[in-house]
């Protein structure tokens, strides 16, 4: 009995501190340094143009490192992310991405229903999760917006985004007209 016990209350504690680590990082970085993401992020979660700028907040903390630590290293450029990155410490760029995968996710505006999952969406499922929510290797992309997800993925098949090595060729083999259907139903969840 003491052993199945001992065993509950491990496994308890452990599952705190798994639970419990990102709010503690998220309270390591001076929510000042941060304020700057929200003019383009929105200071809401919501992004001030969902077209060219993904969701920030409650996004997986590995990726958000991942996209940081790639403007900052020159890997991905942008004309405003590589500059604004640069000022910031690789360690504060992992407290960077803990704050804001912290927040909570933005509640989705009611859009049409997904309908029927389009042709090519299962490999995409193995590293975004079958309701597209994101996972360890992989962002959310359910709730981003089409004009968003249609351009990385172009990013990626047109050899303009390459800081992943699995993307390009994932992209590369579906059509634009996949790439097209798998955006909306994705843009739609």
């Amino acid at each position: 009995m003491y052993k199945n016990l001992s065993s509950t209350i491990f496994g308890a504690a452990a599952l705190f501190a798994v639970v419990a680590v990102p709010a503690i990082a998220a309270d390591e970085i001076d929510p000042a340094k941060v304020q700057v993401c929200g003019a383009c992020h929105g200071q809401n979660g919501e992004p001030t143009n969902p077209a060219t700028m993904p969701i920030i907040w409650g996004q997986m903390p590995n990726w958000l490192y991942k996209e940081l630590h790639d403007f900052h290293s020159g890997d991905r450029q942008s004309p405003i992310m590589s500059p604004l990155v640069k000022a910031f410490s690789l360690e504060d760029l992992r407290k960077v991405a803990d704050y804001f995968a912290a927040k909570t996710w933005p509640a989705s505006k009611a859009t049409a229903p997904a309908g029927a999952e389009p042709e090519g969406t299962a490999v995409c499922k193995a590293c975004h999760q079958p309701k597209f929510e994101g996972g360890a290797p992989a962002p959310r992309l359910a709730g981003l917006s089409y004009e968003y997800l249609i351009a990385n993925m172009n990013a990626f098949a047109d050899g303009k985004r390459t800081n992943n090595l699995d993307m390009p060729k994932l992209m590369q083999a579906l059509t634009p007209a996949q790439r097209e259907a798998i955006a909306h139903y994705i843009s739609s969840l």
